[in-house]
């Protein structure tokens, strides 16, 4: 029998971890019942088992058996979390760019970069490069340095390290970008002065759960013809309202 390539033994190592997790989700707990599940041994369901308790997809207790792990319920309300922060934000959004006519983003971080769960277009004939589901960096973006407001500055300066080695445009000096981040945790808020693209800019806010954490971030954009510095100042409380509005429907109380 000819040997199965690796990246087809991976993915069928992968299937069966899954199927593992989807099992013990619907109730089954010992490794006798898994196996059978699977309809592999049960020395290769402990192994996977095994894998996936050292990662935090499943728990292990000796008189219990087997539970959905910590990181997996994580993994689960952070689904949860952006779908329903999605939906919720909608409204809001398109009141936002109604009321600004500009271009506005609900955005959440994933894997150190920024993701855009919605775009409304605004009604000026503006092109703002981005696309639902798109990423961006968290350093060079509005929505991103809303979203790194409760970072530590060690944080903020791996990341802009990172991004800086990345190339992102109009990269400011670290101890200037710092210092901007100070201020805007101060108020509340973030710009976007160029840093991703050179004729942008933006205006946004984070958006807070009821546990006070940042979960999403929205923002206004528009050309620089559109957004000089008085507009700016002048929209940082609107986006904020808008993103206390965001936060108050997932339970976060509402603070302008």
């Amino acid at each position: 029998m000819p040997m199965k390539p690796p990246r087809q033994l991976a993915s069928q190592t992968l299937f069966r971890g899954l199927e593992v997790v989807d099992a013990v989700a619907d109730g089954l707990t010992t490794l006798p019942e898994i196996s059978a599940r699977l309809a592999v041994s049960v020395s290769t369901t402990h192994r996977l088992a095994s894998a996936l308790v050292q990662i935090g997809y499943l728990r292990f207790e000796a008189r219990k058996g087997y539970s959905l792990g910590p990181h997996l319920i994580e993994l689960g309300f952070k689904a949860h979390r952006q779908s329903d922060l999605a939906t919720r934000a909608r409204p809001h959004l398109q009141a936002l760019a109604d009321l600004t006519h500009d271009t506005v983003h609900l955005a959440t971080m994933l894997d150190e970069q920024v993701v855009y769960l919605d775009k409304i277009a605004g009604s000026r004939a503006v092109q703002v490069s981005s696309l639902i589901g798109g990423r961006k960096r968290l350093c060079s973006t509005g929505v991103g340095k809303a979203l790194l407001l409760d970072e530590t500055e060690q944080r903020w300066t791996e990341l802009y390290r990172q991004d800086t080695a990345s190339g992102f445009c109009e990269a400011k000096d670290e101890a200037d970008w710092l210092a901007l981040m100070r201020g805007y945790v101060a108020e509340g808020y973030a710009f976007d002065l160029g840093e991703d693209d050179e004729a942008i800019r933006c205006v946004a806010a984070p958006i807070r759960d009821a546990s006070r954490q940042i979960v999403g971030a929205v923002s206004v954009s528009s050309t620089v013809q559109y957004m000089d510095a008085a507009r700016m100042q002048a929209l940082i409380t609107v986006v904020q309202k808008s993103a206390a509005c965001i936060g108050r429907e997932l339970g976060g109380g509402y603070t302008l």
